[in-house]
């Protein structure tokens, strides 16, 4: 009679596929990351957040042109008119793809080598939209690198070209997925965005004003008619649910010459400041 071989646990894959296995799984997604951004030297990291829906200008305006010919054909057409606010709402949120871009490729630039060695490399979700443009943004930089910190969903199939491969990472949990973006964040530029974004910001921001995190994280929130919509601080203070120093976490501009130089300055700063400390 044979002998019979079982197969070993850490190589069954319907044992770690199911809720047993659920803390090992969660292991990874922390250990993982971690050897991964420590072999590519990966230590200091500018993440953007912003929202997956934002087009590059040229593509949103083609959609609106279509959108525009088809509610002229047919001006009573229910379903051509929603086209028609979907594509016109998309054409205004394209001028932040371009920015964020462009935000990027300067902050890869500035701070690729200081010092002999590259600091700060910008991190995204890794999707569409804000993601992908600071992706881009990097990768117009000769030699630029940027992280993807990836997420399973059904409406996106991975993260986008311009990631670089050896630090694209696709997460099952978005908690282990926000702590790696935490962990590792300098500094933080917000562009507007949806559900997804303010569950970054505030997790951001709660972990900084409870002094979880307890460096100083310079954040840019980019594009004022946007936030000053949907983020009012002061009637937050006035309500006497923050305080009026909870306001100074944040930095609002709509010009990315000012979002440049705001955060290379606090990074120059707060460098200096931890060599002066430690030396």
């Amino acid at each position: 009679m044979s002998n019979f071989k079982p197969e070993k646990a850490y190589k069954n894959l319907g044992f770690l596929n199911a809720p047993p296995a659920r803390p090992i799984r969660i292991l990874c997604e922390y250990e993982e990351p971690r050897q991964r951004f420590s072999q590519q030297g990966v230590h200091d990291t500018i993440v953007f957040f912003g929202s997956a829906r934002a087009r590059p200008p040229e593509v949103a305006a083609t959609l609106l042109a279509d959108a525009q010919a088809k509610v002229a054909a047919a001006p009573d057409d229910a379903a051509a008119a929603r086209e028609l606010a979907r594509a016109t709402a998309a054409h205004k949120l394209a001028r932040y793809y371009d920015e964020a871009r462009e935000l990027s490729r300067r902050l890869t630039e500035w701070a690729q080598y200081r010092d002999g060695k590259r600091h700060y490399v910008v991190a995204t979700g890794g999707g569409p939209g804000i993601m992908e443009a600071a992706n881009r943004g990097a990768a117009d930089v000769e030699n630029g690198r940027s992280v993807g910190l990836g997420i399973s969903l059904p409406f996106e199939p991975g993260v986008n070209e311009y990631v670089t491969r050896e630090l694209a990472f696709e997460f099952h949990y978005f908690f282990t997925r926000k702590l790696w973006f935490v962990y590792l964040m300098k500094a933080c530029v917000v562009f507007p965005g949806g559900f997804g974004t303010m569950d970054e910001l505030f997790e951001s921001l709660t972990l900084i004003q409870t002094g979880k995190v307890t460096k100083e994280v310079p954040i840019v929130l980019f594009g004022t008619a946007y936030w000053d919509k949907v983020l009012d601080l002061d009637a937050m203070v006035e309500a006497g649910v923050i305080a009026p120093t909870d306001k100074l976490l944040v930095h609002r501009t709509d010009d990315v010459d000012e979002a440049f130089r705001y955060l290379t300055a606090e990074l120059d700063r707060i460098e200096h400041h931890h060599r002066k400390v430690s030396g």
